[in-house]
């Protein structure tokens, strides 16, 4: 049996545990005595099917669908309700972990585009500083001074640079993961562009002699921002992906259940936003050293790394507690 005759044969049921889970979940009080046997019997099925689709059809799509539908069915049959807080901290120490390591390849084709843009504009402003008109928008380039970098900072408001910078931030992320829906040809575009705005500017600053000054004020916050866009951007890439290539599922399906999973993404993403935003309108324009810029941006990296290491850790430990409950998968 292929994957497509699999999904063919066991669809209707599997619809049909989706809306007893719904009904559920709900409002129970219109469950019948039937409907609760029928929704035991359903549950009990499609955890066979989800443990044959995981031997025959570990890659597919159908194994992640049935993982989430068995999962919700589950949650109603043997757990407690949890509370708010509970599931936040599930969410960030394990569910946003679980989505990463999902789409890390398309979170890696982002950084790809962004590096595309950046290396093109940084040779094009490179060979021609005047270039730097042409590549990025007139407002900005003549704004631009060098000579300048770091004056004036003691006139700013930091707490109020530092909301205009998590708002623009967030923007940007949400329009890379929307970007998806147009088959992910707007979120390229997104990632492309702001590569060309970085890598333009280090170019005039590399001409001026001003590398090291140019990314000691850059990488404090740019790292962690920059990985919370590609973050974003990879759910627009991975939704653009799965509507052009839908698979064995009706594009519909698709754009409902990669927009679920890009939100998600978007929704993990907010915190990172907030430190970048924090560190740039706190820690960027604040008068100390260049070192102790460059200081904080390895902080910045090396708390990102602890934390995806933390719950890659905390995953699997789920994982294996998940698969090693004998209600929860029935083995064929």
């Amino acid at each position: 049996m292929n994957v497509n005759q699999f999904v063919k044969q066991h669809r209707e049921e599997w619809k049909e545990l989706e809306e007893l889970t719904f009904k559920f979940h709900k409002n129970k009080s219109t469950l019948t005595g039937s409907d609760i046997d029928r929704f035991h019997s359903l549950y009990q099925k499609t955890a066979q099917h989800l443990s044959y689709s995981q031997t025959y059809f570990a890659n597919e799509d159908v194994s992640a669908y049935l993982n989430e539908l068995t999962a919700k069915a589950h949650n109603l049959l043997y757990k407690d309700q949890i509370s708010s807080m509970k599931q936040i901290r599930y969410f960030f120490s394990t569910k946003f972990i679980g989505l990463l390591a999902e789409q890390w390849k398309f979170a890696v084709a982002a950084l790809f585009l962004f590096f595309i843009g950046g290396a093109g504009a940084f040779w094009s402003v490179a060979s021609e500083p005047l270039n730097l008109y042409s590549v990025v928008p007139a407002e900005m380039a003549q704004a631009v001074d060098p000579q300048q970098l770091g004056a004036g900072h003691d006139s700013i408001d930091s707490s109020l640079m530092s909301a205009s910078i998590m708002t623009n931030n967030i923007q940007v992320a949400i329009l890379a993961f929307a970007g998806g829906i147009t088959f992910g040809l707007l979120t390229v575009y997104i990632l492309i562009y702001n590569g060309i705005i970085v890598g333009a500017l280090a170019a005039l600053y590399w001409h001026y002699g001003m590398t090291y000054e140019f990314w000691a004020y850059i990488v404090p916050h740019g790292m962690i921002e920059l990985a919370a866009i590609f973050i974003a951007g990879g759910a627009g890439l991975m939704m653009g992906y799965k509507l052009f290539v839908p698979g064995p599922f009706k594009r519909s399906y698709q754009l409902k259940e990669q927009a679920k999973r890009s939100v998600q993404l978007l929704l993990g993403t907010i915190p990172l936003f907030i430190i970048a935003g924090i560190v740039e309108g706190y820690i960027t324009p604040a008068a100390i050293s260049l070192e102790a810029k460059y200081f904080t941006a390895i902080l910045t990296v090396a708390g990102l790394i602890l934390y995806v290491a933390i719950g890659s850790a905390l995953l699997k430990k789920k994982e294996s507690e998940t698969y090693s409950n004998p209600r929860f998968i029935i083995s064929i």
